[in-house]
Order: C-alpha cells, then sequence, then structure tokens
C-alpha cells in the first residue's frame, strides 16, 4: 500500500467519499469563498506592513500577543480535536468510516501543533518533543516579551479579541463552520505570521526554535511552518462537510469572521504606542 505523501491520499480519499455533483458544487462554493478572502481588506491590511517595518515598541507587541492569544492562539488546538470529533457528523450522509480521511489531514495538523516533526528516530518510531508544541512556545515568546503569568491571566482583552474567542466557541458544535473558522484562522496566520516576526525580531529577540520558527508558509525556506498546507487541507474538509443549504449561512459567517479579525487589526493599530494598562 502507497504511504508516501499522506497529504494527497487523504485529499483522494477525502473526494471520494462525496458524490461528484455534489462535490463539484461544494467545490464551486468553496472557490467564491476563497475569492471573498483574498478580497477582503484584511488581506494586505497596514498593520502587516507596520509589524514587517518595525514600528512596534517591545510593550505594544506584549498588547498585541496577550490579544492574540485571547482571540485565538489559546483554543487552537481545543477547536481543532473537536474539529476531529465532530468529522462523525459526515458519515450519516456519506456512509461508515468516511470520516476518517478528514481526521487523518486534521491528524497532520495536530502533529505539527503538538510538536511532532517529520521522519522517524533511531528506533524508526516518530519524532518529536511536547516542548516544541506550539502553544507553549507562545507562552514562552511571552515570557521573552516580559509578560508574568499573573498579567496574563488578568488581562483585559477588547471586545473584538473577545468577539473573536467566542466566535470560535460558538462554532463547537457545526463541523463546517468550525472548519470554516479555521480556515480563516490558518489564513490569518499565513498573513500576519511573517511581519509579526519580523516585529519581534526588532525588538532584539531571537525567534529561532521558537513560535515564529513554525508558523508562516511552506516556501519560507529559513523557516520550519505549514500553515498554508493546513489551510489547503482544511478546505478539503470544508469540501466534504457542506451541503447546499448550508451555503448562504456559512457565507454569512465567513463574512462575519474575516470581518472580526480585520477589526482585530484595526484595534491594535489604534492602540498602538498607548500606554499599556497596569
Amino acid at each position: 500500500m502507497d504511504l508516501d505523501n499522506p497529504r494527497r491520499l487523504a485529499k483522494q480519499a477525502i473526494q471520494a467519499t462525496v458524490p461528484p455533483d455534489l462535490w463539484e458544487r461544494n467545490r464551486s462554493f468553496v472557490q467564491e469563498l476563497q475569492e471573498t478572502i483574498h478580497n477582503h481588506r484584511l488581506v494586505g491590511h497596514s498593520a502587516g506592513r507596520a509589524l514587517a517595518d518595525g514600528q512596534f515598541t517591545k510593550e505594544d507587541l506584549a498588547r498585541i500577543h496577550l490579544e492574540y492569544r485571547h482571540a485565538g492562539v489559546k483554543i487552537f488546538t481545543d477547536a481543532l480535536l473537536i474539529a476531529q470529533l465532530l468529522t462523525k457528523q459526515v458519515e450519516s450522509r456519506l456512509g461508515p468510516g468516511s470520516k476518517m480521511p478528514s481526521r487523518f489531514l486534521l491528524t497532520l495538523n495536530a502533529l505539527d501543533e503538538f510538536g511532532f516533526r517529520p521522519g522517524v528516530d533511531q528506533d524508526g518510531y516518530y519524532r518529536g518533543n511536547p516542548a516544541l508544541a506550539h502553544y507553549p512556545l507562545f507562552e514562552d515568546l511571552l515570557d521573552q516579551l516580559g509578560v508574568g503569568r499573573e498579567e496574563r491571566e488578568t488581562y483585559t482583552p477588547t471586545p473584538v479579541a473577545d468577539a473573536l474567542h467566542h466566535n470560535l466557541e460558538s462554532a463547537y458544535q457545526d463541523l463546517a463552520v468550525l472548519t470554516l473558522f479555521l480556515t480563516i484562522a490558518e489564513k490569518q496566520v499565513v498573513l500576519f505570521s511573517p511581519p509579526l516576526r519580523a516585529a519581534v525580531m526588532a525588538v532584539g529577540i531571537d525567534v529561532k526554535g521558537g513560535y515564529y520558527e513554525f508558523h508562516g508558509t511552506s516556501d519560507e525556506e529559513e523557516w520550519t511552518a505549514y500553515d498554508d498546507d493546513h489551510e489547503d487541507d482544511l478546505w478539503y474538509i470544508l469540501m466534504q462537510a457542506l451541503t447546499p443549504e448550508q451555503y448562504e449561512p456559512v457565507r454569512a459567517r465567513a463574512e462575519h469572521y474575516l470581518g472580526l479579525w480585520a477589526q482585530f487589526w484595526d484595534e491594535q493599530m489604534k492602540l498602538w504606542k498607548a500606554p499599556m494598562a497596569s
């Protein structure tokens, strides 16, 4: 049995579970969503340029990362694992076992999130270390930015960061919506990780081996990031999860969630260089 290129094999298996006419309708709808994202003001937001130019102080970046933590970082793997469970929703339509190819793809994302690395160790087993899990690396970055544990736990997020957090949690019962939100979150990471990395480096923090080592796109040769691959995986899972009656509600949720992320970066620009409350 072919074990090479597991991502391609899983995508082929997902498509094979869906009737061809529905697959084509879902693919067409997903292409519309991708165009909506491509044309959204989140893409090319001025915050990305300001970050890339190193215009933020260490204090500014501490607050941005506290906001970012609440908006999605802290609960991202919760949402990812819940999406794996929710794939059971496709079996009543698509047959026994149809959930497994999507779970397989979500596992590739989870392996990266949890600190596994491609390849096998000296015993022919998986390679990885939980110290390289992404969320602990984010907390390590907050340490480097001078944010203490008490400050993290008592921080009051802006309303838009809170809205992003609760929107993601609100999707925990619906595979299509949750997958959509995870996809948009990955796109947001693709867009903003390179400028955030540049901004953190500009204040003297070494990002090698840290959170921003592993966030960005797979074509950045200096970094070990696969967020663009994960985004593409999630589109395939969405194409399996969708039914035509969901198109308009899903479109509306996409536009709302995209708008919240754009407002999030609007807010970071408004708070730029304003004193952080003690």
